[in-house]
């Protein structure tokens, strides 16, 4: 924000969402939508028309006061490890109470309707209770159905939104842990785990919320409904309650048999996920090898695998909703059964009572599928997520930063370094170094000797397991393979980092990028595709060390860096990046 000018952050807040703004009524009655109906009414909406997100909102604020309220459950004299469910659930305690409450307000009102309807069926036969008891009902009726609709729409937005916030939260989460996981996590957790982990995993807890209010305003109704059952017929609500216990409990095994069917048929996402995955990153290799019809039969068992356990837990569902939707048939016959048979008198006040009331039964069951699939599913998910945000991560004390006078900005005394922590074979033994400010040190060594772990050591991605080792400054690293995002060349060399014109096209000058440039259709704007797939390997090399370049930083690591460009171009970046380069920078 610093480096925003005062017009840009004005711009910014006025394109802020209205509903950051808005006050009590404005968001009881969503007047706040108003503007960009109008807008939409007049135009066709663009991305450009949408508001901004409030900051409440926003994933970036999510996620901090989510890590302050775990980091302070951490503290002392707490030994145990804080749970991820309980840390969201005190996140957002009050939008969960505040949905809580439209949600009970709304199964009040609707549960009014039945009472409100028999006496006005009374008064309808004579047996009003006062003068005008009909308008009153009347407009008591009209009040209900309005608080109905207000307390229905306001449970169901603001659980979105609180869904959203968790689910953008929990995205964040992921993807910061991701950056920190330990080489042994690794292993556990592919890139296929993790992209289920934000696109299902993440979204299934984001739908919890409101399933969470169905669980218990689906109890709620049920017990209001039966009392005014009761009344309405009396003993032989014993009889409906019995055939809804009875179809409770005959899904109780069903239920714990969906939890594992959903739990199998995730895991075998997971691995069907990644098998495509690295197909599709290494596809000109299995082009090249003629090795399609390979793993496209792998790929396919994988996915008849999966399509075992969907089938599987799809049936029980199926099942468990048949059963579910005959009951309210069932209940029915059930209680006029028990009418007849107890000889208990019928007129119109209780039979409508009791129909009216037998829909308020019928929607708390018709649920009850729905709720116990959307709980097992946010379940298993959230069992996955919790098992990935407590994964061992890189040792945090591998590298210790120091600032300000530090003669010696690396330093290595008697270090060793191993990828598995966990095992006593060595990667790098007894290493020794020491690096000035300005200096360019070249390290040379066969296939496999360790170049490119010692680079790795320097940035803390090797654990330790002996010595100390020192960092001061800021690193930039070019590494071996060029990494290329999807998008245009400027956004590739910038990486996030704010434009600055001359620093940008001097960085273009010393990676000899400005004739490759000129070739392609849209300069430095081109989209060149999924990993760079439009550059060669040369182009895709320059392009990344342009990005280390821009960086500005105190420290390059350069990974064999010349190894995809030719012989000419090299000597050129040699001479213009590596002898030239800044007095005070460090070239390793």
């Amino acid at each position: 924000m610093g480096s925003l000018t005062s017009g840009e952050v004005a711009d910014s807040e006025s394109q802020v969402t209205p509903f950051a703004k808005a006050g009590f009524f404005s968001k009881m009655s969503f007047w706040w939508l108003n503007p960009l109906m109008k807008m939409g009414y007049k135009k066709p909406l663009q991305d450009k028309d949408m508001p901004l997100l409030g900051a409440t909102d926003r994933a970036h604020n999510q996620y901090s006061v989510f890590m302050e309220k775990l980091n302070a459950k951490k503290r002392p004299p707490s030994h145990a490890a804080p749970s991820f469910f309980w840390t969201i659930v005190s996140c957002h305690m009050h939008a969960i109470l505040a949905s809580g409450f439209f949600a009970l307000l709304k199964v009040l009102t609707v549960t009014a309707g039945p009472v409100i309807l028999k006496a006005f069926i009374n008064v309808s036969v004579g047996k009003g209770n006062f003068k005008h008891e009909g308008y009153v009902l009347a407009a008591l009726l009209f009040v209900c159905k309005c608080c109905e609709s207000l307390s229905q729409r306001q449970w169901y937005f603001r659980t979105r939104r609180l869904g959203l916030q968790v689910r953008s939260l929990l995205s964040a989460a992921i993807y910061k842990k991701q950056q920190k996981l330990s080489n042994a996590a690794k292993m556990k957790h592919s890139s296929g785990n993790i992209m289920n982990y934000v696109i299902v995993d993440a979204y299934r807890i984001g739908e919890s919320p409101y399933w969470f209010h169905q669980t218990w305003t689906t109890s709620v109704q049920l017990c209001i409904s039966l009392v005014i059952l009761y009344d309405a017929v009396g003993a032989a609500m014993i009889s409906s309650l019995v055939v809804i216990v009875m179809t409770v409990l005959s899904n109780v095994p069903l239920a714990r048999l969906q939890h594992k069917s959903k739990s199998k048929l995730m895991e075998a996402q997971d691995v069907r996920l990644k098998a495509m995955s690295e197909s599709l990153v290494h596809m000109k290799v299995l082009k090249l090898y003629a090795w399609e019809s390979h793993f496209k039969k792998v790929i396919e068992g994988l996915r008849k695998v999966e399509y075992k356990w969907l089938s599987a837990f799809q049936l029980r569902r199926a099942y468990n909703i048949f059963m579910f939707l005959s009951s309210p048939v069932l209940v029915s016959a059930a209680t006029f059964l028990t009418c007849y048979l107890l000889k208990i008198p019928l007129n119109a006040s209780s039979v409508f009572t009791f129909v009216a009331t037998l829909h308020l039964v019928q929607d708390p069951i018709r649920l009850v599928p729905e709720v116990i699939a959307a709980v097992i599913q946010a379940k298993v998910a959230f069992t996955r997520i919790s098992k990935f945000l407590d994964a061992p991560e890189l040792n945090g004390q591998v590298r210790k930063k120091f600032c300000v006078g530090i003669d010696y900005p690396i330093a290595m005394n008697s270090c060793s370094f191993s990828w598995d922590e966990r095992t006593s074979k060595q990667t790098l033994k007894n290493i020794n170094l020491i690096v000035k400010g300005g200096e360019k040190i070249a390290i040379c060594g066969e296939v496999g000797s360790g170049k490119s772990t010692l680079l790795a050591a320097v940035l803390g991605e090797v654990p330790k397991i002996e010595g100390m080792i020192q960092v001061c400054g800021k690193m930039a690293y070019v590494s071996q393979n060029a990494w290329i995002q999807s998008g245009t060349v400027q956004e590739n060399i910038l990486f996030g980092s704010p434009m600055d014109g001359e620093r940008y096209h001097n960085t273009i000058a010393r990676c000899s990028l400005v004739k490759d440039l000129e070739t392609l259709p849209y300069g430095d704007c081109t989209q060149i595709g999924e990993r760079g797939i439009n550059l060669s390997g040369g182009q895709k090399q320059r392009v990344q060390l342009a990005r280390a370049l821009y960086q500005n930083a105190d420290i390059y690591l350069l990974d064999d860096p010349f190894s995809a460009v030719d012989a000419h171009t090299a000597t050129s970046l040699f001479n213009v990046r590596i002898i030239s380069a800044d007095a005070d920078c460090i070239s390793i």
